[in-house]
This record gives structure tokens, C-alpha cells and sequence, in this order.
């Protein structure tokens, strides 16, 4: 992994800039948080795109509130309880504070604000292969009957449990995505993040995570990853490279220096009352770097 972090420190010369980019530059698609063998299989000049621009897109200026839908089977697991201290949590850390170097056309930042709104749970309504259309229904069954409440600053995530997968590329292109929609008349901000117990070698960055479920600690990670690009890319026409890639995408798989818990596994920030395994983030300064804190 050394090489990969080597690699990702290293930005180029283009300086950062909050006027929208008039080029050609790839759109995302949401979907740019690769598995971690697609990650290491990229040719070494591509790991990191110099640079990243404005296109002129919204950014998530107010509190971002998080919203769970546990989808599948999720009894006896752990993961029910870790993962609300990572959405309590990481509002107001120096980790997600790098958010605030995302602005708008106008100067205005992502505020370093982030609040638990909740969650529900969906026992298998779109069965177990869920396809980008189910995550949305999913999703908008959730808000429409009122388990959770219809919130245009809300990102809500879809956490499925090791059973299920996603039809477009769960473990073999991606661990999770992001993108918006229309749900009762709002742009709704949503993300699908699939278990990592389901593909290990794929999604899961280590095999003891910090919080003693190695599931449950890789889809922090990934959690992390999708709400910070959400933040600074909501309706995916913001902030991105000349290859699509979002601000977390170019940092995917790197961790900076860590620690080691009590039961050995590795460790990089702490907040929520936990330790966390939590890839860096693009600091949007000069001509950019990776980092884990701002």
C-alpha cells in the first residue's frame, strides 16, 4: 500500500480553481470508488489526475443529514450499532472538516456539519440482487410511507446486509456509490454501500477492523467515501477531475499513517467514541493532496 500512497500524495502543478471548467471534461457517474483490486490494477500514471475543478454544479452548503435503510438481514450484527457513531460522529471532525475546501461559484464552503436522521429497515422487498432502479425504489418506499422523513440536505444509504449484492458491479467494479433523484417532488441525494463481508479481497481493507466487525469497519470506509463526494458533487456536475474522478475517488484505497488497535487491527482517526480505517480524502489546495485531516 506504501506505493499507493506514494503515488496519491503526488498532485501536479494545475492550480484549483472555483470558476466552473469549460471542457470537455468526463462526467461521473457516481460510481468511481473502485474495488481495491481494480484500484491496485490501474497503470501507475492513473492512480491520481493532477488537479480538480468546478463545473459549476451545487455543493451541500447546509448540515448534511444521514439517513440508514438496512436492507436484508441485519440481526445479531454489530454493525447496527457501530456504524450510527460513524454518521453522530464525523460532523465537525478534522477529517471531514476537508470538505470546506469545496465551494461554490460564489465562495461559499461545504459546511463541516454532518447529523444522524435515523434509519429503517427493508426485509428483501427488491429480493437480493438489487438493480440501481431497486436501490431507488428502495429508497423512495422509505420516504413515501413515511419511515423516514423526505429531506433535500439528507443523504440516505442504502447498507445491505452480506446476502445481497447490486447487479451493476457491486464487487467486481465498485463497493458503493452515490447519485440523486426525484423522490416526492425533492433531489434526494441517496447511496447504495454493499457489505464487505461478500467479497473481502474487494471491499473490505483489512480482515480485523477496529471495531472488531471487519464488515461493519469496511463499509466506514466506503460510508466516508460516499458522503464526502456527495457533499462536494450532490448532483454529480460539481467538483470532479478531467477523468471523472470526485474527490474521494482520488484518494480511494490510501490511509496515511495509522495505528494499531487492541486486537491488531490498524487504524488512522478516531471520533464517535471509536477508532476508524478510514481512506484520506482530496484536499481541494494548491494543486491538491491526499490527506486525513484539514
Amino acid at each position: 500500500m506504501s506505493s499507493l500512497l506514494a503515488l496519491a500524495a503526488c498532485g501536479g502543478a494545475e492550480e484549483l480553481s472555483n470558476e466552473p471548467q469549460q471542457s470537455v471534461d468526463v462526467q461521473p457517474n457516481g460510481k468511481g470508488n473502485l474495488t481495491a483490486e481494480a484500484f491496485a490494477a490501474k497503470p501507475t500514471g492513473q492512480v491520481v489526475q493532477a488537479g480538480i475543478q468546478f463545473h459549476g454544479g451545487a455543493v451541500m452548503t447546509a448540515t448534511k443529514t444521514a439517513y440508514v435503510i438496512w436492507y436484508g438481514n441485519w440481526s445479531g450484527n454489530t454493525a447496527t450499532t457501530i456504524l450510527p457513531s460513524l454518521f453522530s460522529g464525523i460532523g465537525g471532525s478534522s477529517y471531514f472538516n476537508i470538505n470546506t475546501t469545496y465551494t461554490t461559484s460564489a465562495g461559499t464552503p461545504v459546511s463541516n456539519s454532518v447529523s444522524y436522521g435515523g434509519s429503517t429497515t427493508d426485509s428483501y422487498s427488491q429480493g437480493t440482487s438489487l438493480s440501481d432502479a431497486a436501490i431507488k425504489t428502495v429508497v423512495s418506499s422509505a420516504i413515501t410511507s413515511g419511515r423516514l422523513p423526505a429531506n433535500s440536505n439528507g443523504v440516505y444509504f442504502v447498507l445491505t446486509s452480506s446476502d445481497v449484492t447490486a447487479s451493476s458491479g457491486f464487487c467486481t467494479q465498485y463497493c458503493g456509490w452515490h447519485t440523486h433523484g426525484t423522490i416526492s417532488g425533492l433531489d434526494i441525494k441517496y447511496s447504495f454501500v454493499g457489505n464487505p463481508d461478500r467479497c473481502p479481497s474487494a471491499c473490505e481493507g483489512q480482515s480485523v477492523g477496529p471495531n472488531s466487525n471487519a464488515g461493519a469497519d469496511g463499509m466506514a470506509s466506503i460510508i466516508a467515501h460516499e458522503l464526502e463526494e456527495t457533499a462536494s458533487d450532490p448532483d454529480l456536475n460539481a467538483w470532479y477531475d478531467s477523468s471523472g474522478a470526485e474527490n474521494a475517488d482520488k484518494c480511494a484505497w490510501t490511509f496515511g499513517s495509522t495505528s494499531t488497535a487492541s486486537n491488531g487491527a490498524k487504524y488512522n482517526m478516531t471520533f464517535g467514541g471509536r477508532n476508524w480505517y478510514i481512506q484520506q480524502n482530496w484536499v481541494n489546495s494548491g494543486s491538491g493532496f491526499c490527506a486525513k485531516s484539514f
